[in-house]
């Protein structure tokens, strides 16, 4: 593991004891000094064809996180990070459609649509009566994670192993992420939902930054 990396770990780590044991305030000035790190991890590492979409996707996702620290000020300031995480989201599918396949065709593809498909009717279903005003953006984000998670389930079998397993999964909790935010702002409040949400989010940029970086590696 890189010193990037490590010092990613060993911050994340103490944020989170921070979230968990009810230490808001002090977390919420660590939160800006988290994904610089996966940046820079990027930026050192060797030229790679996708390069620069990984970066500008993770800047977008750090763009996200500095703005919805005040969201609590004003809606303006979460419609702000939203907008920057869809941008990140939109960027995360071409990094993962221009991966390069070693094995291009897949027969069971068509599983993953469906259950994309049922995550994305399901939330949308259980959260329209209390968007209001918000439900086309919401919808819009939403079906743009789904396609994102999609890329990563095709991904998943055209990609090398356990690389191809590594973005599914980082995928997998960045949806997670976003499925726990959206339930807590717009349904239903969540025990410690700030530590789910950023505990599910900084394992789903570690594990997509981590497997894109050794894929792109692997396949030099």
């Amino acid at each position: 593991m890189s010193k990037y990396l490590k010092i990613f770990t060993a911050i994340s780590i103490f944020y989170l004891i921070l979230l968990l044991t009810g230490q808001e305030g002090i977390a919420w000035y660590l939160k800006p000094f988290l994904l610089p790190l996966l940046i820079l991890e990027a930026y050192n590492s060797t030229h790679f064809p996708t390069k620069n979409l990984l970066l500008s996707a993770l800047v977008f996702s750090w763009i996200g996180d500095v703005v919805l620290m005040f969201a609590d000020k004003g809606e303006l300031y979460f419609i702000f990070g939203l907008v920057s995480f869809l941008v990140a989201h939109i960027l995360f599918i071409f990094l993962f459609i221009k991966q390069k396949k070693v094995n291009p065709n897949s027969n069971i593809l068509w599983l993953g649509v469906l259950l994309v498909a049922l995550y994305l009717f399901g939330m949308l279903n259980f959260l329209f009566p209390t968007l209001g005003d918000l439900k086309i953006p919401v919808t819009v984000y939403a079906t743009t994670i789904s396609v994102m998670l999609l890329m990563a389930i095709k991904g998943y079998f055209n990609w090398l192993k356990p690389n191809n397993v590594t973005i599914l999964l980082g995928a997998l909790f960045f949806v997670s992420s976003d499925s726990i935010l959206a339930i807590n702002k717009f349904h239903s409040e969540i025990p410690k939902s700030g530590f789910l949400i950023m505990a599910t989010y900084i394992i789903a940029q570690y594990l997509i930054t981590k497997g894109v970086l050794i894929l792109n590696k692997t396949n030099e």
